[in-house]
């Protein structure tokens, strides 16, 4: 597989310093410049024929922010309606929050939408430290939604196996990187 958008924009993206965590400023994890239509359209065609291996599936779910563009590009190639867990507390009937915390912050999500036996993949643009993805799981867990899978566009951390063993749910990771020398580097592509 080769993903020649996705591989040119991440060896072109900028890595800014935050303590002692390199991020990536990328298209898909931040809109940094701008996500260019032909990006968006091979990641998202490539998380879609991991999607379709699934069988029916009745919502996809993303973490706001940057798994929306993605989720909304899957929605309207697929046909399937997609729910985002937002920051925003509604104080809607049924709502769930999630405390989160990632490499660079703690905060709260609130899921909306989704109730016991909905069958789900969940659609994001980056696992890090696997905080939000951990936390989500397990709150997603004890309101019995099923997760099929879980769809990841860039993988930069080293918890994709531990994870998906903690919550037996398969994740992909269309591509691995690190950052060395303040460049990235990739690692593999298609990880599970």
């Amino acid at each position: 597989m080769t993903l020649k958008q996705l591989e040119k924009s991440l060896y072109e993206a900028p890595i800014v310093k935050k303590g002692n965590y390199d991020y990536v400023v990328h298209p898909i994890t931040d809109g940094v410049p701008f996500i260019a239509p032909e990006l968006l359209k091979e990641v998202s065609d490539e998380i879609k024929k991991h999607i379709k291996k699934f069988g029916k599936i009745d919502r996809i779910v993303t973490m706001e922010a940057m798994g929306i563009p993605l989720a909304s590009a899957l929605s309207l190639d697929i046909g399937i309606p997609f729910t985002i867990i937002r920051k925003r507390e509604y104080g809607l009937p049924g709502e769930v929050s999630v405390e989160q915390l990632t490499g660079y912050s703690k905060s709260k999500l609130y899921i909306n939408g989704l109730k016991k036996g909905d069958t789900i993949v969940l659609v994001d643009d980056v696992l890090s430290t696997g905080g939000t993805l951990r936390a989500v799981l397990s709150v997603l867990k004890t309101m019995n939604v099923i997760v099929k899978g879980v769809f990841i566009a860039i993988n930069k951390g080293s918890h994709i196996q531990e994870i998906s063993t903690e919550f037996h749910v398969p994740i992909i990771s269309l591509v691995s990187i690190d950052v060395v020398g303040g460049k990235v580097v990739i690692l593999s592509y298609e990880h599970s």
